[in-house]
């Protein structure tokens, strides 16, 4: 088969891998080498100069052993299949990269054989990337549930980002959808990663002369859940999101709305609202940045997040009590919790209220949402609008119908 009949067959089955991410760390070029990282971003990013970099998002193989039933790339999914050898994705990467289409290389692969042969030639495929066409740029490989530690450490040397996907948020999921696979097949490469990552951190940060050592995932590692093939309810997995953040010090947890792929009558016909997914990074987002926890955005263990209302303005209407806060007086915590305020308008409030009180004019100058922020809160003793701090007066205004209406998910065609 011709290498470009390769490619358009294996980066439309890449479509499934989510890999928004940034490189998380800087490294600079060096003499002999193609490119470099930039913490600021990769996939889908803008330089200050107007350019948009992006990755070659690949798998080095389709043909896979095993029937999970929400992939579009599973054994008896009648799709075209194709392979690259090592060699081609090195050619393309470097290729691709010397006429400016990319900056960095995600890669992933269906399971051929078994899990550590498959994993062997992905670590064959980034070796000649690195070492033999001397790529310096970003890279964020896939690894295998069920491959030898030692290969996860050697992928981890070459990569900037590892993660290990777990698609399905619960034992129960898996067992019923993708039987081959097991929780501790998909747990163990976390731990093995989350330990090299922070041995790698702790020897740059005890030894002279580390950072010239080559550093293990210096981008950290990620996951993917799929949403709606399986019933579990989104503070099912918003709370085994925050489980994965404190024990594996993940650096990011990706959503994906599931796509219903084939007629299976085990799974859903119809894919769920694609707002759901962006709800679910929303509250991924208060988790990791704004010191919300799961228990206090849901009431329940089976309860989804709202689609009317976004969830930080779900968990204000659902506590009222802790409102209005007080702009000029209220900590750094409490106004990162007000719905409207984010991290960096509110360092600006407690730095511009050191030398003056702050009024709503002020607010604005400082970008902050006073569409959502001015029912709860005062400037000074001051509300913005005469309006009552209730559920029934405040919920339908901070609505937005017309993005409900907004959200469909895109169909792929099989």
């Amino acid at each position: 088969m011709d290498i470009m009949d390769k490619l358009k067959i294996l980066a439309d089955a890449a479509k499934y891998d989510v890999a928004c991410t940034s490189s998380g760390h800087n490294r600079a070029a060096r003499h002999g080498a193609l490119g470099n990282a930039v913490a600021g971003g990769i996939c889908h990013s803008f330089t200050a100069d107007g350019r948009c970099i992006s990755l070659l998002k690949l798998l080095l193989a389709n043909k896979c052993i095993y029937d999970c039933q929400y992939c579009g790339n599973r054994r008896t999914a009648d799709v075209p299949r194709a392979e690259f050898t090592p060699k081609e994705v090195a050619e393309l990467t470097i290729r691709f990269y010397q006429r400016n289409y990319i900056e960095g290389l995600f890669l992933s692969s269906a399971i051929i054989q078994n899990p550590d042969y498959t994993m062997e030639l992905l670590i064959e495929t980034l070796s000649l990337v690195r070492d033999v066409y001397r790529f310096n740029g970003y890279i964020h490989v896939k690894t295998i549930p069920g491959a030898d530690e030692a290969l996860i450490r050697q992928a981890g040397f070459l990569a900037d980002r590892v993660s290990v996907n777990i698609e399905l948020p619960s034992q129960a999921s898996l067992a019923r959808f993708a039987p081959e696979k097991t929780k501790s097949d998909i747990l163990s490469p976390m731990k093995i990663l989350r330990n090299n990552i922070t041995q790698s951190k702790n020897e740059l940060s005890l030894f002279r002369h580390a950072e010239n050592k080559p550093r293990f995932a210096p981008a950290g590692q990620s996951t993917q859940l799929i949403v709606g093939a399986s019933p579990e309810s989104d503070s099912e997995i918003v709370s085994l999101a925050e489980g994965l953040y404190g024990k594996f010090k993940l650096k990011r947890v990706f959503y994906s709305a599931y796509i219903p792929v084939g007629n299976n009558p085990n799974l859903p016909t119809a894919a769920p609202p694609l707002l759901r997914e962006h709800r679910l990074y929303q509250a991924d987002w208060l988790l990791r940045l704004y010191g919300f926890t799961a228990n206090e955005l849901f009431t329940r263990p089976d309860e989804n997040l709202s689609l009317e209302t976004d969830p930080k303005c779900n968990w204000a209407l659902q506590n009222l009590d802790k409102f209005p806060v007080e702009i000029n007086r209220a900590d750094y915590l409490m106004l990162l919790r007000v719905p409207g305020i984010g991290q960096v308008s509110a360092q600006k409030i407690v730095a511009a209220r050191r030398v003056g009180k702050i009024d709503f004019d002020g607010l604005k100058k400082m970008r902050v949402v006073l569409k959502r922020a001015k029912y709860f809160i005062t400037c000074d003793g001051k509300t913005c609008e005469k309006i009552p701090l209730n559920q029934e007066t405040i919920a339908p205004r901070l609505r937005d119908n017309s993005q409900i209406a907004g959200y469909t998910q895109l169909t792929i065609q099989q």
